[in-house]
């Protein structure tokens, strides 16, 4: 005779919750893998605007510091934007950030402009900008320089 063993517990009714969770985990990691891939970057040409230029205050020291398409970095400091003259130079962020700040800790109102070659490369001029604010710089413009031929309806809203 067969004699079935006693369950000393009933049935339970839950629901094992593992395998989603599984499942879950693998998704999140594709797609952690996956969102970077999907930022792609456009080629595309910026507008060219006639801008009127900013007025300044006379009393203020302006520095102009340049960057030039080789990466590294010129500046002056006058009355005037002068992109002529050749105060200071560096090749590297920080020589060039401990150059700036001791001018700005002498001339604290400064104003800074910003120029950079058409050929410098992006991040480059952006990185001299974060040190530029590392090294105490409040005040900050960026120079252009305005188009020889403006197409009709160019830099219209």
């Amino acid at each position: 005779m067969l004699v079935r063993p006693q369950r000393k517990h009933g049935p339970k009714a839950e629901m094992n919750v593992v395998p989603y969770i599984d499942v879950m985990l693998v998704l999140l990691v594709i797609f952690m893998v996956t969102a970077p891939m999907l930022v792609q970057g456009v080629n595309i040409e910026l507008p060219k605007v006639a801008a009127e230029a900013l007025p300044t205050e006379n009393e203020r020291k302006l520095l102009t510091l340049s960057v030039k398409a080789d990466g590294s970095f010129y500046w002056n400091l006058g009355s005037e934007i002068d992109i002529e003259q050749q105060a200071d130079t560096a090749v590297e962020l920080a020589e060039m950030r401990a150059k700036v700040a001791s001018l700005i800790a002498v001339h604290g109102d400064a104003q800074v402009y910003v120029r950079a070659d058409d050929a410098a490369d992006y991040g480059r001029v952006v990185a001299a900008i974060a040190e530029l604010q590392r090294g105490g710089v409040v005040n900050l413009g960026l120079i252009t320089e305005a188009p020889d031929t403006l197409a009709p309806g160019a830099g219209q809203p």
